[in-house]
């Protein structure tokens, strides 16, 4: 069987999807997201000198941040009482830039694949502003979503 877009009603008009007759189940959802910059950007960010202040710091509750107020961002996601969010930045120098993971959990009747990947995004974006000053050439790419556990439609893991 085709999969269908579930957002859109019979005449094609967008729609929040019914949740209610759904069992709750834990669920999980991971996704990543790059920064590229310069060699001497990403030495600035982990010795702690940017202007604006602590970049990683600041990157990690912004995407906090983000992935709670995802409903509020994304026309149709349903709010959610989340019970994990973590966003975590690791220094790739092969890139150079900065790898962005953000886990988000919830045991509810909807994902939180947009509340992860939200997550990822603001921390990617959080991570451009805080260093534009010295790098405005930095590249956000890669944003998506690596894994997902729970839910009727089961798990899925992006290929590596």
């Amino acid at each position: 069987m085709a999969a269908t877009l579930t957002h859109l009603g019979a005449q094609g008009e967008a729609n929040m999807v019914d949740v209610g007759d759904k069992e709750e189940t834990t669920r999980t959802a991971i996704a990543e997201g790059f920064v590229s910059m310069q060699p001497e950007t990403l030495k600035t960010i982990l010795a702690g000198n940017a202007k604006k202040g602590d970049v990683l710091g600041t990157a990690r509750i912004a995407g906090i941040m983000a992935a709670k107020k995802t409903h509020e961002l994304i026309p149709l996601c349903h709010p959610l009482l989340l019970t994990k969010v973590s966003v975590d930045i690791e220094p790739d120098h092969a890139l150079p830039g900065l790898k962005v993971t953000a886990l988000a959990r919830v045991t509810g009747k909807t994902g939180v694949e947009m509340e992860a990947l939200t997550a990822a995004s603001v921390a990617c974006l959080t991570i451009y502003d805080m260093a534009k000053a010295v790098d405005r050439a930095m590249v956000i790419s890669g944003i998506r979503l690596v894994e997902k556990t729970g839910g009727k439609s089961g798990d899925y893991k992006a290929d590596v």
